[in-house]
């Protein structure tokens, strides 16, 4: 009878280098139940033979697990998103063939919280036009209308899960009125956090002063944020977005800021990410971090020793968590 070890097959894009191919942390939580290889891919490749036989596929980044991939796969107990969003998975597929998807719901919830708020006071105090005029050895406040007084602005969010509540509590901290839209939280959950909640999308949009995205990528998010939607915030309003760049179309939104109907916008993510053109990258009053919300070594850590123990119970038989179909 063979001893060789089940394997867990880690993907990663490779023009991305999220993790050590050693793979220490998953090889620590794994040890005595699986094997664990590093693998890293092209998004347009096949997948190698190997993955094909691995019993847990963990997944950095956007890998594409299809129809097709996942079909090949023989012997897989589950495929584990590591990060949130799991819109890259065919969900669908993977349960028609008894297959768990699980992801890391909760590993950055701090630093995307903290990420949506440093964008959002970044613009409501104009502190990379103050950098830049300082930095030109200026002295003159250019900016100074567009700077303003965190009391009288409300904060809006359009979702209110784990990382919009954490959001949700930062901006109160520092004095906001905080309003919420989430059409799938049951009544009564905002007073437990002690935010107001919009009676719809359009209520939240026309109210709010600083917009925050905080929902996940799905058929009822994606393009939410469009002209229409764009053209209901006031010209002064900011749009803040660390959640999935697809929410927000992007050409409505760049055509927006240049036009002056809205006043300034902090994106983590964009859809068709990264930014394309010169001209993209030229927008006025426009703060683009590199999809780096979720960044933090404390971070990082929780998130693969989360994953490696979601392989370790699906090999061994046990149940998973984080399950999203």
């Amino acid at each position: 009878m063979s001893s060789r070890l089940p394997l867990v097959a880690i993907l990663c894009p490779r023009e991305f280098t999220f993790s050590e191919d050693a793979a220490l942390i998953e090889t620590a939580e794994l040890a005595g139940v699986a094997s664990v290889r590093t693998f890293r891919v092209d998004f347009d490749a096949g997948l190698p033979v190997e993955v094909l036989e691995a019993e847990a596929l963990i997944l950095w980044h956007n890998i594409p697990c299809t129809d097709a991939v996942i079909a090949s796969l023989k012997k897989c107990r589950a495929l584990i998103r590591n990060g949130v969003g799991y819109d890259s998975v065919d969900i669908a597929s993977a349960a028609r063939r008894g297959i768990p998807v699980c992801n890391v719901p909760d590993y950055g919830t701090e630093e995307v919280a903290d990420h949506a708020i440093a964008l959002s006071l970044a613009l409501c105090r104009q502190l990379f036009p103050l950098d830049a005029e300082a930095k030109r050895l200026g002295w003159r406040i250019e900016v100074a209308a567009k700077m303003r007084r965190l009391r009288t602005l409300t904060f809006g969010l359009v979702g209110l899960g784990r990382i919009g509540i954490a959001t949700a509590l930062r901006a109160k901290a520092l004095g906001f009125r905080v309003l919420f839209h989430d059409p799938h939280l049951p009544n009564g959950v905002h007073k437990a956090v002690g935010v107001e909640r919009a009676a719809s999308l359009d209520e939240l949009l026309r109210a709010s002063d600083v917009l925050s995205i905080h929902c996940p990528s799905s058929s009822e998010t994606r393009g939410l944020i469009g002209s229409r939607e764009l053209a209901l915030l006031k010209p002064t309003s900011f749009l803040v977005n660390t959640a999935r760049g697809d929410i927000v179309q992007k050409a409505p939104l760049l055509a927006a800021l240049r036009d002056g109907k809205l006043a300034g916008a902090g994106l983590d993510v964009v859809e068709g990410e990264p930014l394309r053109t010169p001209d993209e990258a030229a927008t006025p009053n426009l703060i683009v971090t590199c999809h780096a919300a979720f960044c933090s070594p404390e971070g990082m850590i929780e998130m693969r020793t989360t994953s490696a123990r979601i392989a370790r119970a699906a090999i061994l038989g046990e149940p998973v968590w984080n399950r999203v179909n």
